[in-house]
């Protein structure tokens, strides 16, 4: 069970808007010391100035030791939150790849390698990734976007089984749509598939809130992603055959 809040040093990145700023606002309500990251400096500062936290803009990748020193050295939870929607198929450029990787994954490779000696020595530390659904499942039209959200998945995964017994917790954040402008830039693909059950920012932060007071690693703010998990696991070219159907539906619907 999840520690009073109050006084522990957090750092959300991606925080300017949508899920980073509803995650900012709530360890800001729960007591805690709140460091809000984003690329664009302005919008870091308005969420910052709103619930009394310190901002810290620029790349997620490059935070860590900026980050600690507003927070007396401590960083208690780290919420790797920052994030590229990129769509596109196998024939995307590859800079868009590559820009994909670098935010969604290696943003958190780098920031658990800068945080981790220190966690480790005390014993504690949480580590909080946003991951989306589509790290569990996949995305039409989204390649660059679903294979490094896997790979978010994937790192947070082994994060938490290697160091679970040397108090390190994790926790992997897996929505489907959330009304953000994120949802809004994922077009006709995210209207068709996410639009019709998504949720709010804050909704994200409750299920994460109560994902941390149970200790749980998978936080699903839509629950029925838990049934479509396990279908892809247990019947993968069932799964495949109705992820195609959809697939056809939105290449009819461009038409």
């Amino acid at each position: 069970m999840v520690d009073s809040l109050h006084g522990t040093g957090v750092v959300v990145t991606g925080a300017g808007g949508g899920i980073g700023a509803a995650l900012a606002r709530r360890f800001a309500a729960s007591g805690a010391r709140v460091v809000v990251n984003d690329l664009d400096a302005g919008k870091a500062k308005a969420v910052a100035d709103e619930i009394g936290a310190m901002a810290v803009p620029g790349d997620a990748s490059e935070i860590v030791p900026e980050a600690l020193d507003a927070l007396d050295g401590t960083v208690d939870v780290y919420c790797a939150n920052a994030g590229l929607a990129s769509g596109g198929t196998e024939d995307a450029d590859e800079q868009i790849w590559a820009a994909a990787w670098d935010v969604n994954v290696m943003a958190h490779v780098r920031a658990a390698k800068a945080l981790l000696p220190g966690w480790l020595e005390r014993g504690s530390g949480r580590f909080v990734s946003t991951v989306s659904a589509a790290g569990l499942l996949t995305m039409v039209g989204a390649a660059p976007y679903s294979v490094t959200k896997h790979g978010a998945y994937a790192f947070a995964e082994w994060l938490s089984l290697t160091y679970l017994h040397r108090g390190l917790k994790v926790h992997a954040i897996c929505p489907q749509g959330v009304r953000t402008d994120m949802l809004t830039a994922s077009g006709s693909a995210g209207e068709l598939v996410l639009a019709p059950t998504a949720i709010e920012p804050e909704d994200v932060a409750d299920a994460l809130f109560a994902g941390m007071a149970e200790d749980r690693f998978l936080i699903l703010p839509h629950p029925e992603v838990a049934g479509y998990y396990a279908a892809r696991a247990a019947t993968p070219d069932r799964w495949l055959s109705n992820m195609n159907h959809i697939q056809q539906k939105w290449e009819a619907a461009q038409k």
